[in-house]
């Protein structure tokens, strides 16, 4: 068999293979279930008679333990496999679903999100690196766009779904709902753990304090080396304290001051997931063919336009609140693929998990007191302002983004 025909042959191969599929249809699954009721949760919290500042403390308070558990999510995945993290982080999913079903408060659904915390160290991690082993750094941001692309299917079926639900049943019943989709997921991924321990991950490492040590010191190198890993990290804790200033807030501000109705709100997040759905596979191309730079520099700008338009709008039409959804959603479309292709290039094979998971606790721990900020600035100054410094933010970002985020031509850290 000559070269050009092997060539030819690889160039035909489908850039999601089946086991690639059926672990996307699960995430499906459980993520429609997340996005019925993530966008609604600060609507939730206020029919549990939570105020506007309350409503910040308890997303600043949820940002707390998954801190704590981000590196040693990733660190785990990458010692036991990556099905075998998700099949556990799944099972705990569980516990978090009873737990938002039977709060009798708002304080006590801090415990559902301590599981939820669990799960996405877990999960989180496990996802971006397994995608990333199964793509080559040719294709690999149109892997993640494709995958992503899938995947947003739950930001366009959740939220709609969701929203009609609790406006017509109640908040319970549309999380019994969610739970019962999450149950069919975390029997998927159970039963792919448990083939994977036959085949791939039939060797997994044990755990220690030795492998944890080696894999945080080799992040912490490639952190302190000044690189495209080192500005990724001041970049996105600026972006990531900006953003959870206000994206909580945002149900309400469409509620009190848009005068929009729970489903309407459901209807506006289904028009950001399916635009940023439509544009991962043209993201994931654009950052392959032209560096990821670019996707993620023209992704800052729809979001920061974005937010100007949802926040200064003189009108409460939902047609054109929806078109600044859409634009939105559209950004967060080309900053997605780009994001995670550059960081699975920039570290080493085997730490991209703990690289996953590191970058989730810094940005974390960077951004914790944020959404309380964000509530003080609402109440006190006026509720614009903190959708302001995010919009300010996103733009801004643009600056660095273009200057620093270049990988060197002779980079191959992503095999080592």
């Amino acid at each position: 068999m000559t070269t050009s025909t092997i060539a030819g042959k690889a160039k035909k191969a489908p850039l999601l293979n089946n086991l690639l599929l059926l672990f996307l249809l699960a995430m499906i699954f459980a993520n429609i279930g997340g996005n019925m009721y993530g966008p609604l949760l600060p609507l939730y919290l206020k029919s549990l008679n939570a105020s506007v500042g309350q409503i910040g403390l308890f997303f600043t308070l949820s940002q707390v333990i998954p801190l704590a558990l981000q590196i040693l999510g990733g660190w785990i995945s990458d010692t036991l496999g990556r099905l075998r993290a998700i099949a556990i982080g799944s099972v705990v999913g569980i516990f978090m679903y009873i737990a938002l079903i039977l709060a009798p408060t708002w304080q006590w659904l801090l415990l559902a999100m301590a599981f939820q915390a669990i799960t996405g160290a877990l999960i989180g991690p496990s996802f971006d690196a397994f995608i990333a082993e199964y793509s080559s750094e040719e294709n690999r941001a149109r892997v993640f766009g494709i995958s992503q692309m899938l995947f947003a299917i739950v930001a366009v079926l959740g939220p709609p779904l969701g929203g009609w639900l609790a406006g017509a049943y109640g908040f319970r019943f549309m999380l019994i709902v969610a739970a019962g989709m999450y149950v069919i997921a975390t029997v998927m991924r159970v039963s792919m753990a448990r083939e994977a321990a036959r085949g791939g991950e039939s060797k997994p490492q044990k755990l220690s304090v030795t492998g944890l040590k080696d894999n945080l010191g080799t992040m912490f190198g490639l952190l302190a080396a000044g690189g495209v890993i080192t500005w990724i990290l001041i970049t996105d804790g600026v972006r990531d304290t900006s953003f959870a200033l206000s994206i909580n807030l945002l149900p309400l501000y469409m509620q009190q001051v848009g005068g929009l109705s729970i489903q309407q709100i459901g209807w506006m997040n289904g028009a950001f997931g399916l635009f940023m759905m439509l544009l991962m596979i043209p993201g994931g191309w654009l950052a392959d063919k032209k560096g990821e730079r670019v996707g993620i520099a023209l992704g800052f700008i729809l979001v920061g336009i974005a937010l100007g338009m949802l926040v200064y709008m003189p009108t409460t039409n939902p047609w054109l609140y929806a078109s600044g959804w859409a634009l939105a959603g559209a950004g967060v479309g080309l900053l997605t693929p780009a994001y995670q292709s550059l960081i699975s290039k920039a570290v080493p094979k085997k730490v991209r998990g703990t690289a996953f998971g590191l970058f989730s606790t810094s940005l974390g721990l960077v951004s914790l007191p944020a959404p309380w900020i964000g509530a003080q600035l609402w109440e006190r100054v006026a509720p614009r302002v903190p959708f302001t410094i995010t919009a300010v933010v996103a733009l801004l970002s643009v600056i660095p983004v273009w200057l620093k985020f270049k990988l060197p031509k002779d980079a191959n850290l992503a095999d080592g």
